[in-house]
């Protein structure tokens, strides 16, 4: 009989905080399977290529890409409707900004845990950031610790799923410098909300990501069109 007690599902976007979590993950022993979803983003095609070149960095072998365009359909987010547009960053703003996609981590859970329970997964990696981040509702602590409660409650006696948000207080710079402890694969990630050759380097992802290598004192991997000076 298989062990699937160290078993987990690892959110896999393709930027460099779930990349982290698989390295976490990683590093913590468990056996890793990757869940990506396409929604209907710009970037959709470039972050599914990071998404597989992380997975062929750790040798994952038990991956799944689930098509979740219904959020296009939905709208309401700069990422999927081209009637909104990706706005300038502002990292001073401390409104939910366009970019916010309703829901999504509701509904990205839902499928990590259908998935988790036919694997025989134990534990749903996911990395959000709660302190360095947008402002997203859903990148609380207190919304995974009441989602866990209900996958618990609504799956199988026998089935106990944990979430777990390890970076869920670092900020960009604690990101940047974690990775390179665990040697995350950074030149691998992608982040821009805009391009998926070069990126541009003035969306709210670019910013974050570049002001988390700025505090670092580290260059950035990943091309880009500008690089700004954000960490002031």
């Amino acid at each position: 009989m298989v062990d699937n007690q160290n078993k987990c599902v690892v959110v896999l976007s393709g930027g460099m905080d779930s990349a982290l979590c698989m390295a976490i993950a990683k590093a913590d022993g468990y056996k890793l399977s990757a869940l990506h979803l396409n929604y209907g983003q710009l970037t959709e095609k470039r972050e599914e290529k990071a998404f597989l070149d992380i997975c062929e960095f750790y040798g994952v072998e038990e991956k799944i890409i689930v098509d979740t365009s219904f959020f296009k359909q939905i709208g309401g987010s700069g990422l999927t409707d081209n009637k909104i547009g990706i706005e300038e960053a502002n990292l001073e703003n401390e409104t939910i900004p366009s970019t916010y996609v309703p829901f999504r981590n509701g509904n990205i859970l839902a499928i990590a845990a259908s998935w988790a329970e036919v694997i025989g997964a134990t534990t749903i990696f996911i990395g959000a950031v709660q302190q360095d981040s947008s402002g997203y509702p859903d990148c609380r602590k207190e919304f995974f610790d009441e989602f866990e409660k209900a996958i618990n409650t609504g799956t199988k006696p026998e089935t106990n799923i944990k979430i777990l948000t390890p970076i869920i207080n670092f900020s960009k710079g604690d990101i940047v410098r974690r990775s390179n402890e665990l040697c995350s694969p950074l030149h691998l990630t992608w982040s821009c909300y805009r391009n998926s050759d070069t990126a541009c380097g003035t969306c709210d992802s670019c910013a974050l990501r570049l002001r988390g290598f700025q505090q670092e004192g580290l260059v950035d991997p990943i091309p880009y069109l500008v690089r700004p000076e954000y960490a002031k």
